[in-house]
């Protein structure tokens, strides 16, 4: 904890939060029927100071997917407790705190399906994505990927893609973002955490390694064991403003085109942007106004078609992060 003179030259803003959950989860996958295999918590003071820690495994009843990444194998979580078996406990460590993580919309969606399969709601409202607050202050990171954040701050990462030292780093990163953040005045992108209420159980097939969750993947459209039914999507009512410029926000109208595999599931991507007011395209063309890819240097129609039109890229953690503000539409069917 920061003494009375520390914490007054830091100038501490008044309206940050009081406590910090720092959360890494390993899955089985990234699609909407993957499960968590193992969570880390370290629960953090309002200044960011370490108050204790907490790390457990977690049988996914099914396989464990990319054994080769997180070194879980099905004998060693054979004997683990069940996410509903923890659920408890997991609570108490997330309760009355901001849960911060490296691309949190990830995290957070694995972690409010888990506790929608359990029939219970995780009691946090916030999250914070320690990526979305590198880039509020402009940290020279020469990518978004954690060991470069770690390094950046010093931070020496030991197991990579282990849940607890996962955590431990980002906890160890996220206090001199803190408080550089509070010494500049920089306001937290603070996002809402919405719990998922609508799951309904239905068999996972069981594979290794990682599955798509695109509109045609294994998972297929909002099918069993999915979060909502399927809908027909609204056409667009805004016009098309023209291509993102880099470094300016998003604008009703844009046709957003995404391409390969997204950590949070491909659809609720999609109905977020389409809620911003933004067209989502099936396909490049001419017209479109940004590509949203995790892999831009994938062989696919759509890279290729971005590269020959001069299409705008991002990828998905920064696409995410300007949906926050998206700039309204002007022009017939702009919003009064």
């Amino acid at each position: 904890m920061l003494d009375d003179s520390t914490a007054a030259a830091t100038a501490w803003p008044p309206a940050y939060p009081q406590g910090y959950a720092v959360v890494d989860v390993e899955t089985t996958g990234l699609a909407r029927d993957d499960r968590i295999i193992s969570a880390a918590v370290y629960r953090l003071d309002a200044f960011g100071d370490v108050e204790d820690h907490w790390y457990t495994l977690v049988n996914p009843e099914r396989d464990p997917g990319p054994v080769w990444i997180h070194g879980l194998t099905s004998d060693v979580l054979d004997g683990a407790p069940l996410f509903g078996e923890i659920a408890e406990e997991f609570s108490e460590r997330l309760a009355d705190r901001v849960l911060v993580a490296h691309n949190a919309v990830f995290d957070w969606s694995m972690i409010a399906r888990e506790y929608a399969r359990a029939q219970r709601a995780a009691p946090t409202r916030q999250r914070l994505c320690t990526i979305a607050l590198s880039k509020e202050l402009a940290l020279p990171l020469p990518n978004h990927k954690l060991e470069s954040l770690a390094a950046h701050f010093g931070v020496v990462q030991q197991r990579a893609h282990h849940a607890l030292d996962d955590a431990r780093v980002l906890a160890e990163a996220f206090r001199p973002s803190l408080h550089t953040a509070a010494r500049d005045g920089v306001r937290l992108p603070l996002l809402e955490c919405r719990p998922l209420t609508e799951w309904s159980d239905s068999p996972a097939t069981p594979r290794v390694g990682y599955q798509p969750s695109g509109p045609h993947s294994s998972a297929g459209r909002y099918g069993p064991g999915s979060w909502r039914p399927s809908r027909r999507r609204p056409a667009c009512p805004y016009p098309n403003p023209g291509r993102y410029e880099a470094g300016k926000s998003l604008k009703q109208g844009m046709r957003v085109a995404i391409s390969g595999d997204t950590s949070i599931d491909r659809e609720l991507l999609e109905d977020r942007a389409i809620e911003a007011g933004l067209h989502i395209a099936t396909s490049v063309s001419r017209l479109t106004s940004l590509l949203v890819t995790n892999d831009p240097g994938a062989v696919t129609s759509k890279t290729a078609k971005a590269k020959s039109y001069g299409t705008p890229v991002m990828d998905e953690a920064a696409f995410t992060q300007l949906l926050r503000d998206v700039t309204p539409a002007d022009g017939p069917g702009a919003p009064g």
